[in-house]
């Protein structure tokens, strides 16, 4: 397996998905059952190729993540190619911008001295959806990069 399998809640949610899955395999409702009864390592298996099919689908089309933590912010726009980075620091003691609070502070003391802003780039390894999984396993969900094109229009403009 080359990501990780979906949740249950998410295999609901692409139950059409996985049936249309099972179809083209010419697997049907009741030879699933069977498989699942009978050959419980076979279902796994399958199991674990549509999960990599969707999260590979979805990987292709990222172009934008976005990781908070309590004192930081990476902001990732990720091409074919490069992986782009603003990462954004606070030094403030009490200030968490995991909160609504916290992230309100930053909003209005972007110029603080207590808030740093560093921008890197790097090339991606030969497997650009691995790279973007490794971000999201760690914490990074995919974003429209709003908030990205915000800082980036920032960071140009000093």
């Amino acid at each position: 397996m080359k990501y990780s399998r979906l949740t249950k809640e998410q295999f609901e949610e692409m139950k059409q998905e996985f049936i249309n899955f099972l179809a083209s395999q010419s697997i049907t409702a009741d030879e699933w059952e069977k498989i699942k009864k009978e050959q419980p390592k076979a279902a796994e298996q399958e199991l674990d190729v549509f999960s990599d099919l969707i999260w590979e689908g979805v990987l292709n089309k990222v172009e934008y993540l976005e990781h908070f933590s309590a004192n930081q912010i990476y902001l990732f726009h990720i091409t074919e190619v490069t992986i782009h980075l603003i990462a954004i620091k606070i030094e403030h003691e009490g200030i968490d911008l995991t909160t609504r609070k916290g992230y309100s502070w930053l909003q209005t003391n972007l110029l603080d001295e207590s808030v740093n802003i560093y921008t890197s780039s790097k090339a991606l390894s030969d497997d650009r959806n691995k790279d973007i999984f490794a971000l999201i396993k760690q914490g990074a969900n995919i974003t429209k990069g709003d908030l990205y094109r915000y800082f980036d229009k920032m960071v140009e403009s000093k």
